[in-house]
């Protein structure tokens, strides 16, 4: 099997869900970002790197007892691709792959993640990147082939994360999804209507 890690990116201001922290924001009990880690954990790739920016302290708080390898990224507010920077900065260099996790997706499972690898390593190696796909549009988790990709995402500014590099590539293999890799939560209302706090 190739090597293959996650990071999870949990730094983001979540400035459309309100004054609160949207990763301690409760769904089913749990924070959202808790929900995230333990999938992340429950799947097979190794190592989990979380990515923490805003409300570092509480959301780290939020995630006492995982193991998980913690980075601090100082220029969140410069956008998701610091994040993504940050969260590669800290892979091992043998990694050939990053499953990418949001933490604001709390639907996903340990499935999605280890579907993502197994179709990574059933591959050849030869695609940028392992995408679900439902209905047509392209969702999260991604996984990330950081020998193909790594030079891009060095590149990438602003709050994007690898969206506009895959978007024109033709090496990109894409894989069913379901209604959990098109659910993101963004706002109280979105929160809501997927049945949380």
């Amino acid at each position: 099997m190739p090597e293959v890690a996650t990071i999870l990116l949990a730094a983001g201001l979540g400035t459309r869900f309100g004054s609160e922290p949207k990763m301690l924001a409760l769904f089913d009990g749990r924070p959202l970002v808790r929900h995230a880690a333990e999938a992340a954990l429950a799947a097979r790739p190794r190592p989990v790197v979380v990515v923490l920016g805003a409300h570092a302290d509480a959301v780290r708080a939020a995630l006492a007892g995982l193991d998980l390898t913690v980075v601090e990224n100082p220029d969140f507010r410069a956008g998701l691709s610091t994040s993504l920077r940050a969260g590669l900065a800290a892979l091992p260099q043998s990694c050939e792959a990053a499953v990418v996790v949001l933490g604001d997706m709390p639907r996903i499972g340990e499935a999605h993640i280890d579907r993502l690898a197994d179709a990574f390593a059933g591959s050849s190696k030869a695609v940028a990147a392992v995408v679900p796909v439902q209905d047509g549009r392209r969702g999260n988790p991604v996984l990330l082939n950081l020998r193909r990709l790594a030079p891009d995402i060095a590149r990438l500014t602003g709050d994007r994360g690898a969206g506009p590099l895959l978007k024109d590539r033709s090496d990109i293999l894409e894989i069913p999804g379901d209604a959990a890799t098109a659910l993101d939560i963004d706002t109280p209302d979105a929160l809501t209507a997927a049945g949380g706090a």
